[in-house]
């Protein structure tokens, strides 16, 4: 296994420690791989998570947002007639999936069809943090927006 020093990235760059954090979790390797999903690129700042949750119903799943983290929770309620498999294939077992999600990624719908579970996701840029143009200017001063001096 590979192992990286990310410490001459404390030493030179400040506020980049939790991009180290991701790092170091995905060359642990701690995801798990139940149940399968995707994740698709659908434009420039929208994405879907397609996870496949046979077996589960929509009462059985929960979707929470939290700061930067989206979990996802599958808890299958207990069956009470007792069953004589002769085979089980369909897993059906509790499950825990969590996504770190980049700064301003918000979840905008969740839909459940033919065992499929779709999460909608899209960043929005604050319009504070939106690249803008400076008007160069002869000792003129900025215009005003929202009543602040423009930087």
């Amino acid at each position: 296994m590979r192992t990286y020093d990310f410490s001459p990235l404390y030493r030179s760059a400040i506020g980049f420690d939790r991009l180290a954090q991701l790092a170091e979790a995905a060359l642990r390797n701690e995801q798990p791989s139940y149940p399968p999903y995707n994740i698709e690129l659908v434009s420039e700042d929208r994405y879907r998570i397609t996870m496949a949750v046979a077996g589960f119903s929509r009462d059985e799943l929960d979707i929470e947002s939290e700061k930067n983290t989206l979990k996802i929770t599958g808890r299958k309620a207990t069956d009470e007639k007792q069953r004589n498999w002769l085979h089980r294939g369909i897993a059906a077992r509790d499950f825990e999936q969590r996504f770190q999600l980049a700064d301003h990624v918000k979840v905008v719908a969740a839909s459940f069809e033919n065992g499929l579970l779709d999460i909608e996701l899209v960043r929005e840029i604050p319009e504070a943090e939106k690249p803008r143009k400076i008007v160069i200017g002869a000792n003129e001063t900025l215009p005003l927006i929202n009543g602040q001096q423009a930087a």
